[in-house]
């Protein structure tokens, strides 16, 4: 580990430690990958609190860490916020990406783990936030590329997202990754495997550079530059041995 992720590391122990001695829940910030994978490869033991995460709705991938007292009674809520980014005219709007609403978040001088994240709909976009940062967005946000906006809070409850996939299937030699993203991601062995040995391959957050890792049904895997998989199992075996199975491919 670097110092940086040694770092991570040791707030995310010291949160644990808090809910513990403190006997009340802590939050983090929204996680990316990388560190999502310093959570789930800290031994457990170093962790005193439970934890859960969440990032605003099912399948989110930055998420928020909450450490649980073991004596936990009552219910609670992550602080988290959803705005949803609207053209103030919506025949003048120009059609924005990802790209377009995360720039503008950015310029706003706002760090990038207060906010999780983008979900590009069409018309709009639903952005979640850490809640100490809500109001200055909504203040703040006026405008993406040339086109005037508004931002509205709704409540998280209220956001109700299905990301669109196209399942695809296939036949493999076996349930390893770098076959299984075959799949999904048709391009050489060679150039999988580099994805794969370069870090850029995270399955349930954690980073995997191992090409034979074995998948389990449900995995949800993240390509850093290509997209995000879930893996669907094995729907038939072939007189020769082989695997036909399905993927779904968030698009």
């Amino acid at each position: 580990m670097n110092k940086e992720e040694l770092m991570m590391r040791k707030r995310l122990i010291d949160l644990s430690n808090q809910s513990f001695q403190r006997d009340i829940v802590t939050f983090s910030d929204f996680l990316n990958l990388n560190e999502l994978h310093i959570l789930h490869t800290t031994p457990k033991e170093l962790f005193p609190s439970r934890y859960e995460a969440f990032g605003g709705y099912d399948l989110a991938e930055r998420q928020m860490i909450a450490f649980l007292p073991d004596a936990l009674l009552y219910e609670y809520e992550y602080p988290i916020q959803a705005v949803v980014i609207r053209p103030l005219n919506t025949r003048f709007a120009e059609e924005l990406s990802h790209r377009d609403y995360l720039g503008s978040v950015m310029n706003l001088g706002v760090e990038r783990s207060k906010f999780g994240d983008i979900i590009v709909r069409d018309g709009d976009a639903v952005i979640f936030l850490c809640e100490e940062i809500v109001d200055y967005i909504i203040r703040n946000l006026t405008r993406i590329r040339h086109t005037a906006v508004q931002c509205e809070r709704v409540d998280v409850k209220d956001i109700s997202y299905t990301p669109a996939f196209a399942e695809l299937k296939g036949t493999v030699p076996s349930v390893r990754l770098d076959t299984v993203l075959s799949v999904a991601f048709p391009m050489s062995r060679s150039k999988l495997t580099a994805y794969i040995t370069a870090g850029k391959v995270f399955v349930n957050g954690k980073l995997i550079t191992s090409n034979g890792y074995r998948l389990e049904k449900g995995n949800l895997i993240s390509v850093r530059g290509l997209g995000r998989i879930s893996y669907e199992g094995i729907l038939s075996e072939t007189k020769k041995g082989r695997y036909f199975v399905s993927v779904r491919k968030y698009i």
